[in-house]
């Protein structure tokens, strides 16, 4: 694996996970709307909107694998997640196949799951429960993987991302917390495990109050660095800064079941 493509390259997330992309791979393509300034060695950007076929498959052109975070990020009316989720996912699957990418990492979200009450553990095996038309879409995204490994031969991994960030922090947060440097291992387990063919994964660090069962995850040999626990006392702080919310608190999604 040499060049990898990162699609949402503007955003926050694909901001803390490049550090760590780079230092394993030698060739990086930021791809996003939005350029991208602050390139560093080995870094290139590739403008590109999703929606727009031929400017996906440029930015796929060349590249041995893609770490798809580009889309719209937060819940919103069907209208706005349609295009950029839904269209732009399918164009982004279709131009990896078009150019030949063997690997596909999809950012999916503890949203496709976010109706699940926090009392409940469950695994990848559970059915979807979306708690938004931004989980539909990455409920979505998910089964668009799927189709994609079966039909043409794609390695993917859906990663069902909690929260990315240097610490949890809230009492939700401790649950589905996700350090950047864990989410760059699973990010590496989906670019290069050799018996890869299509899995979804929970995005969670070492999570002691964590609601999910990731047996998938360790069985492709993730092993977490971070723990949400050395983090407790500042998220439970916080936490009480913070009204509360009868159905969010009920919830895994949190206030998306609500909005």
């Amino acid at each position: 694996m040499q060049t990898v493509l990162v699609t949402g390259a503007a955003g926050d997330v694909a901001r803390q996970l490049r550090p760590y992309l780079r230092a394993a791979y030698p060739s990086l393509v930021l791809s996003d709307r939005t350029p991208v300034t602050d390139l560093a060695p080995g870094e290139r950007f590739v403008a590109a909107d999703l929606t727009d076929m031929a400017a996906t498959l440029a930015a796929c052109e060349g590249v041995d694998g893609i770490v798809h975070l580009g889309g719209y990020s937060v819940e919103a009316p069907w209208e706005t997640i349609h295009p950029a989720n839904v269209v732009g996912c399918y164009n982004l699957f279709e131009a990896a196949r078009q150019a030949g990418v063997r690997r596909v990492v999809f950012a999916s979200s503890n949203h496709a799951i976010g109706f699940y009450e926090r009392r409940r553990r469950i695994g990848v095996d559970h059915r979807v429960r979306p708690d938004g038309f931004y989980g539909v879409s990455k409920a979505f995204g998910e089964a668009l993987g799927s189709l994609y490994a079966d039909k043409y031969g794609l390695g993917v991994l859906s990663i069902r991302i909690g929260n990315v960030g240097s610490r949890p922090l809230d009492l939700r947060r401790l649950s589905i917390w996700l350090h950047p440097e864990d989410l760059a291992q699973l990010c590496r387990i989906g670019l290069e495990h050799p018996e890869l063919h299509n899995e979804v994964v929970y995005g969670a660090s070492d999570n002691a109050r964590g609601w999910w069962d990731n047996e998938p995850a360790f069985r492709l040999g993730y092993a977490p660095r971070h723990r949400a626990e050395d983090d407790a006392a500042h998220a439970l702080a916080e936490q009480a800064k913070l009204e509360p919310d009868p159905i969010g608190d009920r919830f895994q999604g949190g206030g998306f079941c609500n909005r």
